[in-house]
């Protein structure tokens, strides 16, 4: 049993917090997967080839999982859904940071607390910036500069250099989503964006049926059908149950989200694949 009291400091960085998912895909591509979260978010171009989702709700509010945990959950979920790298920024009252979620690789993060002060290591920037190919020198500069120490950054303006090294890859955000905000204002930001989406669960059929639509479409259909797709199905399976298992000891709501996502992905793979070899 958790032995966790929310204190009236904690309760009140909760209802500070706010998050960002930044994903280099299009938001053609980001919905299909986002709705397998079963979340309610919303979502919006972000620059060329880049989308963010915005939360609706608040779940770092209501359980004994801070902000930075469930953002890492939400984005480890997407990025093993996908085929694309998955950013979570999100901030309170004490720290901000980051999360970059790949695949099935590990997930890499950095944070910084309120006054700036750097918490992460420096590694952390390197991998961050070789899995989103981002120049080794010029943008590596700029990035190690983020891990020094700085008496007039604080922890907002070095998220907002974190930004301003994407923009080089195509990134913008629109105007008044950006690091510091509390999560209604970025929701109220977010509904009056030109094209936003609204992503909501509709049920297992017409996910499964959008997602490998969209699937088959793109670059990624060879793995949806064939030995290398009943591969990937297995191996999500595989990995997606012991995570389960650890998350719902854990009371990781992000985590649970996480394992819930591979397994069910790993699962309809493997139907769907069966399903097409009798057509």
């Amino acid at each position: 049993m958790s032995s966790h009291v929310s204190s009236p400091d904690s309760a009140r960085s909760a209802r500070a917090a706010g998050a960002l998912l930044l994903c280099r895909a299009e938001p053609d591509a980001v919905e299909t997967v986002a709705q397998l979260l079963r979340e309610r978010m919303l979502l919006a171009e972000a620059g060329r080839g880049w989308s963010v989702l915005v939360p609706e709700g608040k779940p770092w509010q209501h359980g004994d999982e801070p902000v930075d945990r469930v953002l890492t959950g939400w984005a480890t979920a997407l990025a093993v859904g996908s085929g694309w790298p998955v950013l979570a920024l999100w901030w309170d009252d004490d720290r901000s940071g980051y999360t970059l979620a790949a695949g099935f690789r590990r997930t890499v993060g950095y944070e910084w607390l309120a006054n700036g002060t750097p918490l992460g290591e420096d590694e952390a920037m390197r991998t961050f910036a070789g899995r989103l190919g981002l120049d080794p020198v010029l943008d590596m500069q700029s990035l190690e500069a983020l891990a020094r120490p700085d008496t007039e950054a604080d922890a907002r303006a070095r998220m907002l250099g974190l930004l301003a090294v994407l923009t080089r890859t195509g990134l913008t955000l629109p105007p008044g989503l950006g690091p510091g905000e509390p999560a209604d204002r970025l929701r109220e930001v977010a509904r009056a964006q030109q094209g936003v989406r609204q992503v909501e669960w509709s049920g297992w059929r017409d996910a499964v049926r959008a997602e490998f639509g969209a699937v088959e479409k793109g670059p990624l259909g060879p793995w949806v059908r064939g030995p290398r797709a009943r591969a990937l199905a297995a191996a999500q399976v595989a990995a997606g149950l012991p995570l389960a298992v650890w998350a719902v000891r854990r009371r990781s709501g992000g985590w649970t989200a996480a394992a819930a996502l591979l397994v069910a992905q790993g699962a309809v793979g493997l139907a769907y694949d069966r399903m097409r070899a009798r057509d």
